[in-house]
């Protein structure tokens, strides 16, 4: 049975069961949905809790005792069990087969795991869990729901905000829920009620966004300005290697380079994105940038690839526009679609 995790408190509340298997790569969902199911196992009367945490030179022996160690007159208790890597181990997996087939009511299991990719899926042992168990995926907020996600948290604290508060708030928490929870708390002990404007927001609050490689890609390809020149400069305060940026523009070049030539055979424009190994989010922006870049501006940005490498190695001192970063910034500019007065803008 796999439950969304916007659902599980109001699951818990319905019904406690003996075992529930959480996994997923977002620590803030990770901890939250441990914390409302530690919270409904106290309440169901589980006052004992063991916690094991599965790492090199575990003894898998441990949890068979906790699990068969039963008695007539025994306290319900949780199990709290943690597998950091996602694998078990041959010992490990064979325990996990045989907890799946001798739960007890008596007893209230957490397994939390990192996100199960298609290899993990097709174990025996996680098959054998997902069989019994409440199932609670939990990933990452998509950037368009962060906003209401804010929105929702300051809700339910008191709080409102005006527009360009909560875009503020949004840009500072993008890519770090854990630390845009712990702001959105801060705000509430400073303001505890009202609405918020962008000016108090701002007094309060800290820049807590991280950001990737991939989240880029994304923003240049979408044709956003703002964000994509927000991340240039986050990721080299941050210490960015130049060779994987450099690395990631020539990919989505060469990959919107071979869209176009698909599509001017006459195919689809989401099957050339598919047929160029686009996925997920990067797939509406690669979309994107197939519609807006010009036919005339790829081979510009083609023969400045070979320059941007170089400069990212450090074999080429400087180029027509500049170090490494003026010049990425300048074809991230070219590539987002921005005239030339708004890259002159830029310095670049």
């Amino acid at each position: 049975m796999q439950i969304r995790f916007e659902e599980l408190e109001k699951r818990l509340t319905e019904k406690l069961i003996p075992l529930y298997l959480i996994h997923g790569d977002e620590p803030l969902f990770i901890q939250e949905a441990g914390d409302a199911i530690r919270a409904a196992a106290r309440r169901a009367g589980c006052a004992e809790r063991e916690i094991f945490v599965v790492e090199q030179g575990f003894k898998w022996d441990g949890l068979r005792i906790a699990h068969s160690n039963l008695g007539l007159f025994s306290e319900r208790r949780l199990i709290d069990l943690r597998i950091p890597s996602g694998k078990p181990g041959v010992e490990g997996a064979k325990v996990l087969e045989n907890y799946a087939q001798t739960l007890d009511d008596q007893q209230v299991t957490m397994i939390t795991l990192p996100r199960a990719d298609r290899v993990m899926q097709a174990t025996a042992w996680f098959k054998a869990l997902s069989a019994v168990a409440a199932v609670i995926p939990v990933y990452p907020l998509e950037r368009e729901a962060l906003p209401r996600w804010i929105e929702a948290r300051l809700e339910k604290l008191g709080l409102r905000v005006t527009a360009d508060a909560l875009a503020l708030l949004t840009t500072y928490s993008e890519g770090n829920l854990l630390a845009a929870r712990q702001e959105i708390e801060k705000l509430a002990l400073l303001f505890p009620e009202g609405r918020l404007d962008v000016t108090q927001v701002e007094s309060a609050i800290t820049d807590v966004a991280r950001y990737d490689v991939l989240a880029l890609s994304e923003a240049w390809l979408s044709g956003d300005v703002t964000r994509a020149l927000r991340l240039l400069y986050a990721l080299k305060e941050e210490g960015e290697t130049p060779t994987l940026l450099a690395w990631q523009f020539a990919e989505d070049v060469h990959a919107l380079c071979a869209v176009r030539a698909q599509t001017m055979k006459g195919a689809p424009l989401a099957q050339a994105v598919r047929e160029a190994r686009i996925w997920g989010k990067r797939q509406a922006a690669m979309e994107k940038a197939a519609r807006r870049v010009s036919n005339a501006d790829l081979p510009i940005l083609l023969n400045m690839l070979a320059k941007l490498d170089a400069l990212a190695k450090g074999l080429f001192p400087t180029s027509a526009y500049g170090d490494f970063w003026q010049t990425l910034t300048h074809l991230a500019l070219r590539l987002c679609g921005a005239n030339v007065a708004a890259r002159q803008r830029y310095h670049v």
